[in-house]
């Protein structure tokens, strides 16, 4: 049985949250808390498996919130966020600041129609039920910033695929690499709105030497640079001439946007043996058919091991024989620069 403590200021919320959770029979509310400061009180005397946990409180809000809970009683936290430029903000330095994932609510902080989003729930609980409560906080090991050597342009790209956990690992990823980066990095990761895109760029923007922005329609790509795949679309790349640029298309509403595969699959196509893939923590196989055809192309896969927050991704590429190497983060980082420079 998973054991939940709902957080949420709106008792009709609290309500309308615990009866979705506890119509999973493997899932069970033992508790609610309407703000912050009332939340960490009662983890001193339950040990809830999870918490679901709302931005916008009187008082400590979501992020002061989790801060406490990391800092004196970690437990596992899915944020549960409204859809807007400041809560997406918000949401991205929770995650960054060691909770596992979040929803959002369909129609902002009072949201009826929450039902709409249960299976995503369910699921975000089940996966966070499951995250060992060492890998919760940032990674143990030390950033550091190395300087920049003679940048020699290579023909060659990394393609990254992330999900639940994965912007944890870009931040530390991205703050590792020398500005005079020799190649062009692209970044897809699950996220359910371009808010969310925007706002992680920005975050990634702050603690990068890179220049890390959201992908446009018909970009040229450029060494050095982080182009994130935008919500709702799907990144694919192309050749003009001898530039390659980017392509946006509209997704379809039953295949996940951005897609790790479509985006990786693409990648795979136009250079071959110069791709390098990569795959963070997330749940679902997503990106396991990407690097199939980017290990068939003759290109590099490294995946994430079992530091992964979440490690479904990396361990269906695995399970498939398609990753050359598996490693921890601050590995990967070394691998990546080894494959480039």
């Amino acid at each position: 049985m998973i054991r939940v403590l709902v957080v949420d200021d709106s008792l009709f919320m609290r309500t309308l949250i615990s009866d979705m959770l506890n119509s999973d029979p493997e899932i069970k509310v033992i508790d609610t808390a309407k703000d912050g400061e009332e939340a960490v009180k009662k983890l001193s005397k339950i040990r809830p498996d999870c918490i679901t946990l709302d931005l916008a409180m009187p008082g400590w809000d979501g992020l002061t919130t989790l801060k406490h809970i990391i800092s004196e009683y970690p437990t596992p936290v899915i944020i549960l966020s409204a859809h807007s430029k400041k809560d997406a903000d918000i949401t991205v330095k929770c995650l960054n600041a060691g909770a596992v994932g979040f929803v959002l609510k369909p129609s902002g902080e009072l949201s009826l129609d929450i039902r709409d989003v249960r299976h995503q729930l369910l699921e975000e609980v089940r996966a966070a039920s499951k995250v060992d409560l060492k890998r919760i906080k940032l990674p143990a090991f030390k950033k550091t910033k190395r300087p920049s050597g003679k940048l020699i342009v290579r023909n060659k790209i990394i393609v990254i695929g992330a999900s639940t956990g994965g912007p944890q690992m870009l931040e530390n990823i991205l703050y590792s690499i020398p500005v005079n980066f020799p190649v062009p990095l692209i970044v897809v990761q699950h996220v359910p709105s371009r808010f969310f895109t925007e706002s992680l760029a920005e975050h990634l923007n702050r603690v990068s030497d890179l220049e890390v922005k959201v992908a446009r329609n018909n970009e040229i790509l450029k060494a050095g640079r982080v182009y994130l795949a935008p919500s709702g679309s799907q990144l694919r790349l192309k050749l003009r001439g001898r530039d390659v640029i980017t392509h946006l298309t509209k997704a379809a509403s039953d295949i996940l946007s951005p897609s790790v595969d479509i985006t990786m699959k693409s990648v795979a196509e136009v250079y071959g043996g110069n791709a390098i893939g990569v795959i963070l923590s997330g749940m679902g196989d997503d990106g396991r058919e990407g690097m199939k055809a980017i290990k068939n192309s003759g290109g590099k896969t490294i995946v994430q091991d079992e530091s992964s927050l979440i490690f479904g991704m990396p361990k269906s590429v695995i399970d498939a024989g398609y990753a050359d190497e598996v490693l921890p983060v601050n590995r990967i980082i070394e691998a990546m620069e080894a494959e480039v420079t």
